[in-house]
This record gives C-alpha cells, sequence and structure tokens, in this order.
C-alpha cells in the first residue's frame, strides 16, 4: 500500500489539523465534519480495512478506542459520542487506511446511514 492522505498528513507533506500523536495513532480534525466535533484517530501503520486486520494488529485496534476517550475529553464531550469504523466502499470508506471517527457536540440519531 502506497502512503495513504493520512500518512501524508502526519508527515506534513499536505496541511491537516494533528490534534493527538503517540507511538500508536495520530488524530486529526475531518476535513469535512458531519458533527461539531469529528476527529478521525488512525494507527501508524497502514491497514487498509478491518476486515484485512490481523491477530498481530488486535493491540493497535483497540489502541484506537482507548485514545477516542482521551480525546473525547479534550474536546468536553463528556461520555456522549459515537465511534464509528466504515469498512469497505459500500459502507462508506473512502481512504484505505482504518481510522476511528469520533463525533459528538450534538445529538445524533440513529441509524446514521
Amino acid at each position: 500500500m502506497s502512503d495513504s492522505i493520512f500518512t501524508k498528513i502526519k508527515n506534513k507533506e499536505i496541511p491537516g489539523n494533528i490534534v493527538h500523536e503517540d507511538d500508536i495513532c495520530f488524530a486529526i480534525e475531518d476535513i469535512n465534519p458531519q458533527a461539531p466535533v469529528h476527529v478521525l484517530i488512525i494507527p501508524h501503520k497502514e491497514i487498509d480495512k478491518v476486515s484485512n486486520a490481523s491477530v498481530e494488529d488486535i493491540s493497535i485496534l483497540g489502541h484506537l478506542i482507548y485514545v477516542s476517550k482521551k480525546i473525547a475529553a479534550k474536546y468536553n464531550l463528556n461520555d456522549n459520542y459515537r465511534l464509528t469504523i466504515n469498512n469497505g466502499a459500500e459502507a462508506g470508506q473512502s481512504v484505505f487506511h482504518i481510522h476511528v471517527h469520533l463525533l459528538g457536540g450534538r445529538s445524533l440519531n440513529w441509524p446514521p446511514g
């Protein structure tokens, strides 16, 4: 897999607002936000989609969820937020580098699609 748009943002090859970074992942504000807070949490390792993740990726995937809690607190979402992972083009995945959408800051309806 060539460097995704997310990796290019992380490497500062293209602009993006990085709001968190650690040794496993980084997070950016979505350029097309669907809620007042819309942050993407992305592993440094380029894994194209959840259905292609391996056993070796379990700790990475868990870390993404854990980091979402820290970012939600930073944005004062107070336990009221949604996490979404799209898997495949028909599910709405447009960048094939796993990422968790953290959405909040308003009431979110269900079902989403």
